[in-house]
């Protein structure tokens, strides 16, 4: 930890009589706060030997063991590894935490949602990268992208389902090792030897997250969560009446950001107006806190979250698709004038989803895979 201090000093000399020199110091500053600097190392060592795997793993956000006549007031931190935690306020690059010994698993996730820097949606680029893979026009409908919580050693890989029987099922997810792979291998986890039947990915609106894969479940109002460690799988039911689609068999769209796994979808009560709810982590996924919003579900093709905040597209032409909406999970602010445009490769995007490991947007566009760069204030 490092700490510049600025003494304005006033010094006054004198030579008394005999051959000695002294100096008298006069220091218009306040007194160094060391008690302070005593109790912050303190909470440090404690934050680290108090912090565990487990702990972490269920922590939701974390506060720093700083002080306030710290520079720029770093209070904003992301856990980038359990071993470090950096933080992210505006001009401040002072390590919050320090290092741990012990080796665990990557996370990017344990900001608040809605607090991170990146809350501002700027721009979007590209397409920096467009692929049909390894199965070049065969499956028009699918969705890919990269898992927020990579397990260890699975940080650069990416996840794949293509809708293989009807446009509208599938029954395993594909995973690669890397953006080449992806575009030339061969990788499978299979849910179920047949398809469709009980446990069946409907629809393209999925997600992979923490190691599990998160999707609507075949013929339900349900989220299913796929465990691709122990293949098991756990459902979380929806509010009933939950309907309305655009795309076929898009009754609700999964998402993920810096803070965890979203569910979107609308239901009677709500006059088809999107519903927001945050998915709580767990081997069987809970509804969390929820939230209304004053867009109709049928005016959007696609949503995406980022930093807490829900993003609606819409289909204006064969070569364009425009970012129209936002809401704000903290301001609760809405708006329709977003007025960003995404350049298409092809006519349609069947699913949307925001990496934020490489703050890519991840389309999948008939048949074709295409991401894009996000730009945030």
């Amino acid at each position: 930890m490092l700490l510049l201090i600025s003494l304005e000093n006033t010094f006054k000399f004198q030579a008394p009589p005999r051959e000695k020199c002294a100096c008298e110091l006069n220091n218009s500053e306040k007194a160094f706060p060391h008690e302070k600097l005593r109790i912050v190392e303190t909470n440090v060592s404690n934050c680290n030997s108090n912090i565990t795997p487990r702990k972490v793993t269920s922590l939701l956000k974390l506060s720093c063991c700083v002080s306030p006549f710290l520079v720029n007031h770093c209070c904003l931190c992301r856990l980038w590894s359990w071993r470090e935690a950096i933080c992210l306020t505006a001009g401040c690059t002072m390590h919050c935490i320090h290092k741990s010994s012990s080796r665990k698993n990557n996370c990017y996730t344990l900001l608040p949602s809605g607090t991170c820097p990146r809350s501002r949606l700027l721009n979007v680029t590209g397409p920096r990268v467009y692929t049909a893979g390894e199965y070049p026009g065969s499956y028009a409908y699918g969705a890919w992208g990269r898992d927020p919580r990579p397990e260890e050693g699975k940080e650069s890989w990416y996840w794949l389902v293509m809708l293989t029987s009807s446009n509208i099922y599938a029954h395993y997810v594909r995973l690669y090792s890397s953006l080449s792979s992806l575009i030339i291998g061969v990788s499978n986890v299979q849910i179920h030897s047949s398809n469709p039947t009980t446990n069946t990915i409907q629809g393209p609106n999925n997600v992979l997250y923490g190691g599990a894969l998160y999707y609507n479940c075949y013929n339900q109002d349900y989220v299913c969560r796929f465990n691709l460690t122990t293949k098991s799988v756990t459902t979380l039911q929806l509010p009933k009446e939950t309907f309305t689609e655009c795309y076929p068999y898009t009754d609700l769209d999964l998402a993920t950001d810096e803070s965890g796994i979203w569910v979107v979808y609308t239901t009677t009560q709500d006059f088809g107006n999107l519903v927001l709810s945050k998915l709580e982590e767990g081997e069987t996924p809970v509804l969390g806190k929820t939230w209304r919003t004053s867009i109709y579900k049928r005016a959007v093709t696609n949503t995406f979250m980022a930093c807490g905040v829900l993003y609606a597209t819409r289909y204006i032409n064969k070569e364009v698709e425009e970012i129209f909406y936002s809401f704000n999970t903290v301001t609760g602010q809405e708006k329709f004038n977003i007025g960003i445009f995404m350049n298409k490769m092809s006519t349609n995007i069947q699913s949307l989803n925001y990496s934020p490991v490489d703050q890519m947007l991840h389309a999948y566009c008939d048949s074709n895979m295409v991401s894009y760069k996000v730009l945030f204030g």
